[in-house]
């Protein structure tokens, strides 16, 4: 399962590519927001810092203007995979720019019927969110199983990013409901990486270390 960074801080992405484990990042109008730059500006700085598709969201709502901001924001840099919310009209827009080849990320999935339409739309990627719907008692992880399943027992190669994910063990049970790929925030992959047995380990080989030192 590969590993996207979710946000659009370009100090959380440069350390996290520095890790070596980043194959792409997903954006979206609020992350940006934060960030208090031109969208241009902040792909622009994201395309030196990681070697895979950047998720990069329209804000119109109907889909002529989804498809024209859509052209625009593809033409930003090479890779882009623009997100289209999983709406009747995002399903238009989805299946016109499929005729252009720019690559979309249909995001706001909470049903495996709306994966499966975004697929057949032409999606490049779909998108479940499952923190969002665990917040409403609902299993997220589940929707993630669903959609995997059918993909493959159909062969759809529409690629699944589970999303929405708010600590490692979601990052876990996607990886074990087979998702192709985890959009994870910067402090959930500072989590991923840290276990207390392993920070008492290191201390203890430090410690025998330094005693050792001393002993000698």
């Amino acid at each position: 399962m590969d590993l996207y960074i979710d946000t659009a801080n370009i100090d959380e992405i440069r350390e996290a590519s520095e890790w070596g484990i980043i194959s792409g990042v997903t954006t979206n109008p609020s992350l940006l927001a934060k960030e208090g730059q031109k969208i241009e500006d902040v792909i622009d700085e994201i395309v030196t810092l990681v070697d895979g598709p950047i998720s990069v969201e329209v804000v119109a709502t109907e889909a002529e203007e989804m498809v024209r901001e859509a052209r625009e924001v593809a033409q930003i840099a090479d890779d882009i995979a623009v997100k289209i919310p999983m709406t009747t009209e995002g399903l238009t827009a989805v299946s016109r720019l499929r005729e252009d080849d720019i690559a979309c990320n249909v995001t706001l999935v909470f049903s495996a019927n709306q994966a499966l339409m975004a697929a057949r739309a032409g999606a490049a990627f779909v998108s479940p969110f499952v923190g969002r719907l665990d917040d409403i008692g609902t299993d997220g992880i589940g929707l993630v199983r669903d959609v995997v399943d059918i993909f493959a027992y159909y062969d759809i190669d529409t690629r699944i990013i589970s999303a929405s994910l708010r600590h490692p063990r979601h990052v876990h049970e996607s990886a074990m409901m087979g998702a192709h790929i985890a959009t994870v925030p910067f402090g959930v992959l500072q989590k991923m990486a840290s276990h207390p047995l392993t920070d008492s380990g290191l201390q203890k080989f430090l410690d025998d270390w330094k005693s050792m030192e001393e002993d000698l």
